[in-house]
């Protein structure tokens, strides 16, 4: 629930995106706390790269897995990405917080739900892959919509040993074939390299902090 303290988030924040049936979308889900250069660049490999019509770029209320303490005010965290998610097609939202679901799972079944007809697929940083399988129902996650994940720093080996890859190792879809991913039936997923961030959030609020 939205805290009373803060300053309202405008409503079409709050409302899902609108997409036609046939399109191929990307969602991409993440605290954004703060938004930086590299979710852009995520994005914008994943639009190119997954031959995307959209992208929602998907600011939570709050990451179970994260201390909420340090989260700035949702307002202000979608007011940034909207400053650095320049490209026309990517959509800032926050309907999560209207329905108040908490967990990926959740939110994926709701997207699926209300939207027939639309090719989603769920994008993913390398450096999110360690951890994955600590995520709340995190193989109907993977069951639910085809998963790019994009290359981060660091990440590049480690992923091969991460516990969802190890399990889905069957359902690894070759690089060459990424602009067909989100028409796959899932699971399916691939790991599409390219130019790689070394911003992160953590790093930036430890600055902000001085």
């Amino acid at each position: 629930m939205l805290s009373p303290s803060h300053p309202p988030v405008p409503s079409h924040y709050l409302k899902m995106p609108h997409a036609e049936k046939g399109l191929a979308v990307g969602l991409f889900g993440g605290s954004f706390n703060p938004p930086h250069a590299g979710h852009a660049l995520v994005a914008e490999i994943a639009l190119r790269r997954l031959a995307l019509d959209q992208l929602w770029w998907m600011v939570t209320p709050g990451n179970p897995l994260k201390n909420t303490r340090e989260l700035a005010p949702l307002g202000e965290r979608l007011q940034l990405s909207e400053q650095i998610a320049k490209n026309p097609k990517i959509k800032v939202t926050a309907f999560e917080a209207t329905h108040h679901v908490r967990y990926t799972a959740d939110t994926l079944a709701l997207v699926k739900a209300r939207n027939p007809g639309v090719d989603f697929v769920w994008i993913m940083g390398a450096d999110s892959l360690r951890d994955f399988h600590r995520w709340q129902r995190w193989r109907e996650i993977v069951m639910t919509f085809p998963i790019a994940v994009i290359d981060r720093p660091g990440a590049t080996l480690s992923f091969l040993s991460s516990v969802v890859a190890k399990t889905f190792d069957y359902a690894r879809v070759d690089e060459g074939d990424a602009p067909r991913l989100a028409r796959m039936k899932a699971p399916a997923w691939t790991f599409i390299h390219g130019p790689r961030s070394s911003l992160s959030s953590s790093a930036i609020r430890k600055l902000a902090k001085g």
